[in-house]
């Protein structure tokens, strides 16, 4: 029942005339003990080599392993003779991304071909309770397709989860159907409503959690720049790409591989703080507190250099990396409200926060145009040929009013290595920069906008340190 994957065994555990609920709790046992092993082991993974996704990964591994195990001893404990074909589990939510912390949720969906019957209500109580047991904290549906796909239509929370559905053990043709139905019957139809009602739930979660990325004590999961808005990028380049993993945005030109690689590495970092904070508070807890920073910073190897404790050193690389996730964010909208998502007002109303609204000049400099109410490139290579243009698209953005375009905002982050000692001390580049302070109509929105750049910190990196630390709402 395998079907080539790793299960942990539990049917030696049968025994004739075993009532269910004596091999329940034999089972619940073992769960436990499986649980423990495995996150011992991956605690002592993440120790030596710091990678933090790896370590959410093998701990979503153990658990489809204990899910499978339980789901054959289940079937054969109930009398269910072929488990290939009375339904599905999936997982979904979080854990449908085959990534788990700790102390994470699990989230199942039962599928069945067309309704519940007695024998598979059995199966999912069996295989629930050994979970529950074990002290697990476990989320569960049992619906059929029809079900799914009527409730995915009216409730936001539940076409997410279908969306990040992943088969586990079970009927796999039935899961494949619900997958190959969802997609034609309701993501295709959907796109951009989808698109709008993440933006705003993403807006939502930021106000509770704390508007500043810069809070104090950092929500890692909900709060601005963790982990739930690189997820909320996911969930929508799957849901217009059927994208599998982040390298396909890439190849759909939403991301560059520059841009790429900071996904990886926020979310490498993410999830690494996340394990540890749950390995050492022993339970499901997100919110990076003062009485933990010091902790996780020894844990995570940072040591006291260049006037900073460990712990402002860790903190700081936190918020660099909240920003990054910032970065992607804005990055990842401008780049589908410019190709593919040209009429969804969110988007665009979520760039036009990017930039002052203001006066409009009639004309921009040479190297640029205005394109539909945008500054854009007047050639490729501008950067390249003139790096002051890296300031001064901002002072022109300023000055007219006009957004950036999102291709241009993009030729920026490409161009940042333009910006060194001889730009710095170029007397044209200096004038433009005073410029954008003196001669805008709302400067504190030109230096935040080149602060999310990156343009701020490589020109003039001690004074976009002083920005990045006003807490600006970026």
């Amino acid at each position: 029942m395998s079907n080539g994957v790793t299960v942990f065994p539990f049917v030696d555990l049968l025994q004739q005339n075993q009532d269910l609920l004596a091999l329940r709790n034999l089972a619940s046992t073992r769960v436990r003990g499986l649980l423990q092993d495995s996150r011992a082991a991956a605690e002592l993974r993440l120790k030596t080599d710091g990678k933090g996704t790896a370590c959410a990964e093998s701990l979503s591994h153990a658990e489809d392993a204990i899910i499978r195990g339980l789901y054959e001893l289940a079937c054969k404990a109930v009398g269910l003779t072929d488990g290939l074909k009375a339904l599905s589990v999936i997982a979904v939510g979080g854990y449908g991304r085959g990534t788990l912390a700790p102390g994470s949720d699990i989230d199942l969906l039962f599928l069945v071909p067309d309704q519940k019957s007695p024998v598979t209500d059995k199966v999912v109580e069996f295989l629930l309770y050994a979970l529950w047991d074990a002290r697990q904290k476990v989320g569960h549906a049992t619906r059929t397709i029809e079900e799914c796909l009527t409730l995915v239509k009216t409730d936001n929370t539940i076409m997410t989860a279908v969306l990040e559905a992943r088969f586990i053990t079970g009927n796999q043709p039935l899961f494949e159907d619900m997958v190959q139905r969802f997609r034609k019957g309701v993501v295709q139809k959907n796109a951009k409503q989808f698109v709008t009602d993440k933006l705003a739930e993403r807006d939502s979660r930021h106000s509770k959690a704390g508007a500043s990325r810069y809070a104090v004590e950092p929500d890692l999961k909900d709060g601005k720049g963790g982990l739930r808005d690189l997820h909320t990028l996911f969930w929508i380049a799957k849901f217009l790409f059927d994208a599998k993993s982040p390298e396909e945005l890439v190849d759909r030109g939403v991301f560059s591989r520059s841009e790429l690689q900071m996904f990886r590495k926020a979310e490498d970092f993410l999830w690494a703080v996340r394990c540890h904070l749950h390995f050492v508070s022993k339970r499901g807890e997100d919110k990076l507190t003062f009485d933990r920073q010091s902790e996780l910073a020894e844990r995570l190897g940072y040591k006291a250099h260049g006037g900073l404790k460990h712990v402002e050193r860790f903190m700081k690389h936190y918020f660099l990396v909240a920003k990054d996730v910032g970065n992607l964010t804005r990055i990842f909208c401008a780049s589908l409200e410019a190709k593919h998502l040209k009429d969804a007002p969110t988007l665009t109303r979520m760039l036009g926060k990017f930039l002052p609204k203001g006066r409009k000049a009639a004309s921009v400099h040479k190297d640029f145009r205005l394109e539909a109410g945008r500054i854009a490139l007047a050639q490729d290579d501008v950067f390249a040929k003139d790096p002051v243009n890296l300031l001064r698209v901002f002072q022109q953005a300023g000055m007219t009013g006009a957004d950036i375009h999102p291709d241009a905002l993009q030729a920026v982050r490409l161009s940042l290595r333009k910006i060194d000692e001889t730009l710095r001390r170029d007397a044209v580049a200096n004038a433009i920069f005073l410029s954008c302070l003196t001669d805008v109509g709302d400067p504190e929105s030109v230096l935040r906008a080149m602060n999310e750049s990156g343009v701020l910190g490589r020109f003039l990196p001690e004074f976009g340190k002083i920005v990045a630390m006003m807490q600006f709402n970026m």
